[in-house]
Order: structure tokens, then sequence, then C-alpha cells
């Protein structure tokens, strides 16, 4: 009877969202207030519908009903409580079913939350977000609804993938999902001031909460991501440029350069149309990493679903859905304002190099994601585009990018001073040099790019902090001062520092991970050892353990260095009976911001007797790759704390539009 009632309220979430686009866009051409509320009204209404379809779905998980379809075929009596609650999104159905409440729940959002746009704005937002909310919930209850019942329920279901049972797969596709969708207002947004006729400064204040908001999450869920894959799937490795890891990528590329293009668009009034590009291009490119995680066109433990009719459903709507948007901004670019002029040295141009560079990274990582696609689409031949080809392309865009990041911020509006702002990075510029030739001379095996990665990492840390020194006059202003200005700073500037600052925390853990890993493997038996790096990994057991929905082999190992034991360790090998898969589970030391990676590979029969191949791995500054985008993230919720930016426009501002 749940499963009927969450059927039902998916039903009434796809009318209401109908009648939300109606009357929202009945309420722009009547200029009507009424028609405006009822829109909105019925805007939290579809999202309160989908809930319900949600919590019914959740509800048949965590009972293990296999009288509904997709819990049969994702589900099973004995896994635990976290992953059946997990199992709701962890299948296409369910997974399309939290977009729709992602979608439904940003669109009730936006409606509520835009009391300080103008009338016919607020109105045309909410109806595209409706239009939105009427194409995916149109999807998921025709094509992929996952409250179908079973004429002939089984006994026992078939479980979820065993590399999705795992905590950080829990709280991943929320996060990528809040990400992905809450591009969807930035979009909603952009058609609005389109047909409207009016991208200003007012209006990239609005978009840039939502875009802040949405890029915060998608930098939360792609750190999830990758935090999984590292320690999963068993690789040694956290990113393989996989075409969903890709997927997930282009649009925080994309969201990236949408939130330094709304700043120009706001302090200045210029760039107007290349922001309302993006705002469209942010939104796409979530929808076309839908499309490639679901329609089967790729082979990846990210994909859903390998079906291509459904897959064609999605690209219908990325065609449509995207195509309408780009062909309102064809036909209303030439009309918009182009805003003030800048020198070529300036805030606004350093922002604008930002904004080329970004572009071109997505446009390679693009590249290299479709080309395998439409080779083989052409000519049937399949090819693979791997890292070489990424470390060729992306990485040279993204130095210069990094390179000239902490300068961005020291520069004038409309007419800044080189040399200035040259004196003010010295000692910044001192540090990262006096860091890349330490790491030359003290890590080993020396290597030079190496070294110059760290440099960078240094650079990018140091000149987030000369930032924060130079807005306090720190040494040019008694001390009393400087702290009553570090105080009075506001939090969205904390908020920019924090992810600059983050993103170098980044580089350095990528650079020296990637750069001076130690890798060994071989087959031992019980008793037997093998040294990585510094260390020396011993085997000291096997045992059995009962699982509950597996069986595993777990080893028992000690790692020491010099004699001293360091760290304690259980790797293991699992075997899922219900779907006869077989997993890894890692095991980690932690030393400092380094790890110990180790893994527990198959049984094989020796001369000797039985062995096992055990893998490890030296990973030196891994926890950093990690923790750097959770700064980030962080410095996206300070900044989207500050009352400036949650109000968006000032009271007279709104009174002047109204």
């Amino acid at each position: 009877m749940i499963a009927e009632i969450g059927a039902f309220a998916l039903m009434m979430a796809l009318a209401l969202s109908v009648v939300q686009t109606a009357l929202s866009a009945a309420a722009r051409i009547r200029r009507s207030s009424v028609l405006a509320g009822a829109g909105e009204g019925a805007a939290l209404g579809a999202f309160l519908g989908v809930a319900v379809a949600f919590a019914a779905l959740m509800h048949a998980f965590v009972t293990s009903d296999f009288s509904v379809a997709n819990v049969a075929a994702n589900s099973h009596s004995e896994k635990p409580l976290l992953y059946r609650v997990a199992g709701t999104w962890g299948s296409h159905e369910g997974s399309m079913l939290l977009w729709c409440l992602a979608l439904t729940g940003f669109g009730a959002a936006a409606a509520g939350l835009g009391r300080g746009l103008p009338r016919g704005l607020r109105a045309v937002t909410v109806a595209t977000q409706g239009m939105l909310g009427v194409v995916f919930l149109a999807y998921t209850v025709f094509a992929s609804n996952p409250l179908v019942r079973l004429a002939q329920p089984p006994v026992e279901g078939r479980s979820l993938n065993p590399l999705l049972q795992d905590p950080a797969l829990a709280f991943h596709p929320p996060a990528l999902y809040a990400g992905y969708v809450g591009m969807s207002v930035v979009f909603s947004l952009a058609v609005a001031a389109l047909v409207e006729g009016r991208v200003d400064a007012a209006w990239a204040r609005w978009v840039r909460p939502w875009a802040l908001a949405a890029w915060s999450a998608l930098t939360l869920g792609i750190m999830l991501g990758a935090f999984w894959a590292y320690y999963e799937l068993g690789w040694g490795g956290w990113w393989f440029w996989d075409p969903v890891e890709n997927a997930s990528f282009m649009p925080w590329l994309i969201a990236t350069a949408l939130l330094h293009s709304a700043v120009v668009t706001e302090k200045r009034g210029a760039l107007p149309g290349w922001t309302v590009f993006l705002a469209l291009a942010a939104f796409t490119f979530s929808m076309l990493g839908a499309f490639l995680v679901r329609s089967g066109v790729l082979t990846s433990v990210h994909a859903f679903a390998v079906d291509p009719t459904r897959g064609v459903l999605l690209l219908i709507i990325l065609g449509v859905t995207a195509g309408l948007g780009f062909a309102l901004f064809a036909w209303r670019a030439p009309s918009l304002q182009q805003g003030g002029v800048f020198a070529p040295i300036s805030r606004e141009s350093a922002l604008v190099l930002n904004n080329i560079l970004l572009a071109a990274a997505t446009a390679t990582v693009l590249l290299g994601t479709l080309f395998p696609l439409i080779r083989e689409a052409a000519d049937g031949e399949a090819i693979s585009v791997g890292p070489p080809y990424f470390n060729l392309t992306f990485t040279p865009l993204m130095a210069a990018l990094l390179i000239l990041l902490p300068a961005g911020p020291l520069l004038a509006w409309k007419r800044g001073d080189a040399r200035g702002v040259l004196q003010r990075l010295w000692g910044a510029a001192l540090i990262a040099v006096g860091a890349g030739l330490a790491t030359l001379a003290l890590a080993s095996p020396h290597k030079a790019l190496g070294a110059a990665g760290v440099m960078l990492g240094a650079w990018l840390i140091a000149g987030a902090l000369a930032e924060i020194l130079e807005r306090v006059r720190a040494f040019r202003a008694p001390a009393t001062e400087s702290w009553r200005r570090l105080w009075g700073l506001p939090r969205g500037a904390w908020g920019m520092t924090l992810a600059h600052l983050g993103l170098g925390v980044f580089v350095l853990g990528a650079v020296f991970e990637t750069t001076w890993k130690v890798e060994a493997a071989e087959a031992l038996p019980v008793g037997g050892s093998l040294d990585v790096g510094a260390y020396h990994v011993a085997l000291d057991s096997i045992r059995a353990v009962d699982g509950p929905n597996y069986e595993a082999e777990r080893a028992g190992v000690t790692v020491t260095r010099k004699g001293e034991v360091v760290c304690r360790a259980e790797p293991e090998r699992r075997l899922y009976t219900a779907g006869g898969q077989t997993t890894s589970e890692v095991g980690l030391c932690y030393r400092g911001s380094s790890h110990i990676y180790l893994v527990l590979g198959e049984r094989r029969e020796g001369a000797q007797g039985p062995v096992w191949l055990v893998r490890a791995y030296w990973n030196p500054w891994a926890t950093l790759i990690f923790l750097g985008p959770a700064i980030m993230a962080l410095g996206g919720l300070v900044s989207l704390s500050d009352r400036r930016l949650r109000l968006g426009v000032g009271k007279a501002a709104r009174e002047a539009t109204a």
C-alpha cells in the first residue's frame, strides 16, 4: 500500500509541475501576483509529492519489500541497514528519483527564496524550473518508475553491487546530485534573464548564491567519490580520468568559471553574455553527466544502467532542453548590454583569462571523454583515451591558471598595477621557490617536475595568505588596526581565501602522491614479507570471516620501520554470496598525512602451500588530496553565509526594480 501511495504522489508531483509551469508563465504574461503565488505553491507541492515517493521507496528498501521490482533487483535482506537505505538511490530508477527530489527541492527553494527578484524574472524562473521538473518527472514516471510492483515477488533480492555497499557511496550521490541539480536554478535564472532582457549586476548577484551552493556540494561530492575509488577499488589511485569521473568534473569546471565571471558582471557590469552562456552550460554539462552514467554508452563501475532505449530518451531530454536554452541565448544575446571597459592589466582581465583557461580545460576533458564514443560510432573501432592525454593537455592549462591565480585578487578593478602586485607577492614567491628547491634537494628520487608542482602548491597557499595580509594592511599599519581589519573581514573574503588555499593543499597532495608513490607486489605465504619504500610489510595471518552478507578472507598485516612496529592492518578479500561478486577491502595505515596502502589479492597454490598476492603502496601526503577539496567546499559554504551574498540585492535596489 505504501508503494502505491508513493507512486500516486509521484504522479501528483508531475501534474503539479505542469501546473507550476502553466501558472507561472501565465503570471508573467498577465503580470498577476495571484497566479505567481499559485505557481510557487505548486512548486512546493511538487517537491512534497516527490518527497513522499522517495520516502515510500526508502521504506520498501528498509523493510526488504521484494514485491517492488527495484528493491528485488537491488537489495537483500541480509544487507546492513545503511546500505539498504543507500540502495534507495543505488540503482538507475532510484537515482533518477533522487535527481527529481533535488530538482523539485531546488525549484521550491527558488520559489520561496526568490522574493527579492523582480516579479517577471521570478515568474519566468519558477516556470522554467517547473518545465525541467515536468521533463524529468515524466521520464521517471513513464520510463524509470522505481515503484513498480512485481506480480510474483521473489523470496530474496539480488542485492546491490558490492562496490556500492560502502559508507562513502552512501553519502556521495546525494552530495553530487545537490551539485548537479543545483545548477538547474542557475539555468532557470539565465533563461529568465534572456526572456526579460536584463542581465545586469543585480542579476549576477542573484545567480551567485545558487551557483556557489551547487559548486560547494559538487566539490564535496567529487571528493567523496575520489575517496571511495581510493580505498574501495583497491588499485592504489584516486583518479583515473574515467568518463564518469569526467562527467562530474566538467560541470565543476564550468561552475568555477561561472562564479568568477559572475563577479565581473556584478562588480563592473561586464561579460553579461558570457556569464549567461556559462549559466546555461553548467546545467547542460550536468545533464550530459546524467546521460553518460545511465545510457549504457560506456562501461564504468560508476554507471547505473546499460539500457540504450532509456539512454536515447535522456539524450533527447538533453538535446531539447539545452537546445532551447542556447537557441534563446542566440536570439537575445545581441541585445545584451556590454558593460564597462577595462584595461588589459586589471582584475577584470585576470578573471577573463581565468575563464578562458577554465573553458579550454573543460573542452579538453570533453574531447577526451567523447572522442572514444564518437570514434566507435563512426567506424566501430574501440579506442581508449587515458591519463597520458589528459596529462599533456589538461595539466598545462591548469598550471598556467594556478600560476596567475594569486595575482587576481590583488589587482584593482578597471586598471591595475602589475608592479605593485608583484611587490605584494614577493614573499609568497620566495616561499614557493624555497619549497621547490627544498623538495628537489631532499626528496628522493630527485624529480624536477615534482619539485615544480610542490612550488606551485606552495605558491597558491602563500598567495592566499598574502591576499589576507594585504587586506588587513599587515606590517604597514599598527597591530591593533590590523587585528580590527582582520576581524572585520567579510565572510565572502574568508571563503575565497579558503577556496584558494584548499586548492593549494590539493595540489601539494596530488603532486607528492603521484610523483613519489612507491609500489610493491608479491605472492606471500603466511609469515612472508615484502618491502615498500622504508617500510617492511609482514603477512602474519589469514582467517575466514563471516560478514552480514558476505564471506571474507581477512589478513593480519604488521608494518614495521627499522624494527619498530608502525601499525597493524587487516585488508580483506570479500565474496558476496548473493551475487557471487568479489571485492577488496583496503587496509590503510596513516603516517601523518601519508598512507601505507595494503591490498589482499587472490589465493594461489604455491610450491610450499597456499600464497596470497599482497600489494603495498607508500602514498606520501595522500591525505592532502582529500583535505584540499574539503577546505574548498568549506570556503564555498563560508562565502554563502555572508549576509550580503544571501540577500542578493539591497532593499533600495529591490524597490527600484519592482
